[in-house]
């Protein structure tokens, strides 16, 4: 069964155009705990919306899935890594990462701002103030709320 998910970047670090290039990445760098744990029970074929952070209009541009489960983030172990983490070892790693796949690039952003106002997302994490994971579960009813929503901007 297909899981959903809604996965952060800011596009200055890795963008949805980087992953169309090399469309196959380690989603690395994770450094949450409550994000790694969701790291950990994604599944190969779940699916994800790319989400653009901190930048003027953020939202969804994209599509990805899931390609490789969790497994140990080598740059928790490089000290010139800027996501080394010295209380982190080879026997027992704390982060983890997963390998995504690029599936489709949307011709717009859905914004943040437009996720806001749909009654399907008034209980989920994205739209709640203060929510800063950068993955985000996501409903069967989300999902489909998001590409209908998308769909009806012409943004897909």
């Amino acid at each position: 069964m297909t899981s959903y998910w809604l996965m952060k970047s800011e596009p200055d670090v890795f963008s949805i155009d980087d992953l169309q290039q090399v469309m196959i990445e380690p989603w690395n760098g994770i450094r949450n705990y409550q994000a790694r744990n969701f790291l950990r029970t994604m599944q190969v074929g779940d699916l994800a919306f790319f989400y653009h952070s901190n930048t003027k209009v953020a939202g969804i541009v994209g599509i990805m899935q899931i390609v490789k489960t969790a497994y140990p983030d080598p740059s928790q172990f490089y000290p010139e890594s800027q996501y080394f983490d010295p209380k982190s070892n080879v026997a027992n790693p704390r982060w983890d990462m997963v390998d995504v796949q690029f599936v489709e690039k949307w011709s717009g952003t859905l914004s943040l701002n437009t996720l806001k106002t749909m009654p399907e997302l008034e209980n989920s994490p994205l739209t709640r103030q203060g929510n800063r994971l950068s993955i985000i579960p996501m409903s069967h009813t989300e999902w489909q709320a998001i590409l209908h929503q998308a769909k009806s901007q012409g943004i897909i």
